[in-house]
């Protein structure tokens, strides 16, 4: 008898759980008999008040808790994470290697694989130092404009965003810390043991391509191309992902 499926999704940087929009329902209706859980990573989305480590292991060994209190025994785990949650997944995997069967990586980025430069475009970077003189709305905006490629699905994305935003705002603080966290993060040469997907976006402005290219290289794990979304590549085009989950048969 085959174990279920249970997929649990980890967003990146100021991210939680309902920025993933529909690519949740995209992900359950590619796989109907699945269960898909978030995870949200400290000083965000249900943690926002939380402070946010400044560490991607002390992130990971948080995160397990809801991990723990989820998961069922024959489950077969399988980890979706993006950005900064692909450190994260890489530090989980590296520490509780038991814990999950099969890994999907979106557009992240390890600093002993690619140069600081390739892992924050200085274009963006220079664009990111506006974001704390935004607030609201025209912050989510400017944030979007530079992760996001897709303008059929910008004002809708814009709209969850915003509203998100004003639900559970993420402080400076805490946007600071994981962005240390995220700088400081390498994965030391380590190399998973489960089987991993690698997906990517060609023309992903924030980070660049090749992060992702030499992670697949180094770990000789399968990797896709997205040749028009950007760094959010489940909110410009979630039914790709879910298409390229399925043609690798995870």
């Amino acid at each position: 008898m085959t174990a279920q499926k249970h997929f649990y999704l980890f967003r990146g940087l100021i991210r939680e759980a309902a920025h993933w929009g529909d690519f949740l329902d995209y992900l359950q209706k590619g796989y109907p008999d699945a269960k898909i859980s978030t995870i949200d990573i400290p000083g965000a989305g249900e943690y926002f008040r939380t402070p946010s480590p400044l560490s991607i292991r002390e992130m990971v060994e948080q995160m397990r808790l809801s991990f723990k209190a989820k998961m069922q025994i024959g489950e077969e785990n399988i980890l979706v994470a993006i950005s900064l949650g692909g450190m994260i997944a890489a530090n989980w995997m590296e520490n509780h290697q038991e814990d999950f069967h099969r890994c999907i990586l979106i557009n992240t980025s390890y600093n002993d694989y690619s140069p600081l430069y390739d892992r924050l475009k200085p274009s963006a970077l220079l664009y990111l130092l506006k974001v704390p003189t935004l607030k609201g709305r025209e912050k989510e905006a400017h944030i979007l404009k530079l992760v996001s490629n897709n303008s059929d699905r910008f004002h809708s994305t814009l709209d969850l965003w915003d509203k998100v935003q004003k639900s559970r705002p993420v402080s400076l603080k805490n946007t600071i810390r994981q962005l240390v966290a995220g700088a400081r993060f390498s994965s030391h040469g380590f190399k998973p043991k489960i089987p991993v997907l690698i997906l990517t976006a060609t023309n992903d402005r924030m980070v660049s391509a090749h992060c992702s290219e030499n992670i697949a290289k180094a770990w000789k794990a399968p990797i896709y191309h997205h040749p028009t979304a950007g760094h959010d590549l489940s909110a410009d085009d979630p039914e790709w992902i879910v298409e390229r989950i399925k043609e690798a048969n995870f």
